[in-house]
């Protein structure tokens, strides 16, 4: 196990991909449920994205967790209720299904439709990141200014950094990697 507050020991998203059996919908969303909320408990858990299938022809789920550290990620690997959850849900899925662990970056680059997620190149991240993050933090800083003013400087430029962070994360960086995926993503040629 890894020892927390290591280098590598950064924040995490799980990105799985599951196909289910037909007609065990129903009962693969309550294991999914109470896989949920036995990863709610766990320490470092930040939380948890379902992409449910959007036809009936595909039954393949897409699940997103993120932790704050990876060893808190392995705490959650490791556990045995997790075990058991697991067990159960293997009996409805089609087979073990696709698990991929991102960090830094890579995880700001995902699509709810994509298979197994393979980040863009860095340099194509580093451009839609410049395009959200140099207009989102002078926004931020022009828009606060009269707020924070009185605050102490490190205060400021805290405070801002996380607003500007948590609206890139959940807000802006979602919607602008769809807005750009044809470039992000692009189609291989047949």
């Amino acid at each position: 196990m890894l020892k927390t507050n290591q280098p590598n020991d950064q924040p995490v998203t799980v990105d799985v991909l599951q196909q289910i059996k037909p007609n065990c919908e129903a009962a693969f969303e309550q294991v999914l449920a109470d896989l949920i909320h036995a990863a709610e408990t766990f320490e470092g858990h930040l939380g948890v994205s379902v992409f449910r299938p959007s036809n009936h022809a595909n039954s393949e789920y897409r699940i997103v967790f993120k932790f704050d550290r990876l060893s808190h990620l392995r705490q959650w690997e490791n556990s045995p209720v997790r075990h058991r959850l697991l067990e159960r849900a293997n009996r409805l899925t089609v087979n073990s299904g696709q698990f991929q662990i991102l960090t830094g970056l890579e995880s700001w680059f995902t699509l709810s439709t994509q298979g197994a997620i393979t980040p863009p190149p860095r340099y194509k991240m580093l451009f839609v990141s410049l395009l959200v993050i140099f207009p989102l933090i002078n926004l931020l800083n022009l828009g606060l200014q009269p707020l924070l003013g009185s605050l102490p400087p490190l205060l400021r430029s805290l405070i801002v950094t996380v607003i500007m962070l948590f609206l890139t994360t959940y807000v802006v960086m979602p919607r602008v990697t769809k807005l750009f995926s044809a470039w992000l993503y692009p189609k291989p040629k047949a």
